[in-house]
């Protein structure tokens, strides 16, 4: 397969951290090839992956050492104009793992990454939509349910609130 991970001297997950306008051209292309094979050729959404809101957000992910993005969300800071509403919480979104290293914690290490960078940076709330069966999972990392559950691009979801202790 393609391992290890991109590790730092002391042997835990290196992980990127950059605003859309530091991103390299072969960066975003990675981030948006790994969300069109998850979201539109796994799950099956027909939508643009380009939505006008990666200029807005901050993008996390790793990568292994022939630097293939194995895990990535973006933050969307407080305040951001998200489909006609602005919220004074920050949100987690567009969170993937790549097929290869599901099941290894990744995502876990991913969120819980998420959720420092917000707290170090905004000190707000975190809304999440999550897909339903992703509920427990979330709920690990300290979110609560705040809504039922809605159809979004054809998959039940049910919107998530982190607070900060």
């Amino acid at each position: 397969m393609m391992f290890p991970l991109s590790q730092k001297d002391d042997g835990t997950v290196k992980w990127t951290l950059k605003e859309f306008t530091q991103l390299t051209v072969e960066e975003l292309y990675h981030i948006l090839n790994l969300r069109i094979e998850v979201f539109m050729r796994e799950q099956n959404c027909l939508y643009s992956e380009t939505d006008y809101y990666d200029q807005k957000a901050l993008h996390i992910w790793t990568t292994n050492d022939d630097n293939l993005i194995l895990a990535y969300a973006r933050i969307l800071p407080p305040h951001t104009l998200y489909h006609g509403v602005k919220s004074a919480r920050a949100k987690i979104g567009r969170v993937v793992v790549n097929k290869i290293v599901r099941g290894t914690g990744l995502s876990y290490q991913l969120m819980e990454k998420a959720i420092s960078q917000i707290q170090e940076r905004y000190l707000s709330e975190i809304e999440i939509s999550a897909q339903a069966h992703l509920t427990h999972f979330y709920q690990k990392l300290g979110f609560a349910i705040d809504s039922e559950e809605y159809l979004e691009d054809g998959i039940p979801h049910i919107r998530m609130i982190f607070k900060s202790s």
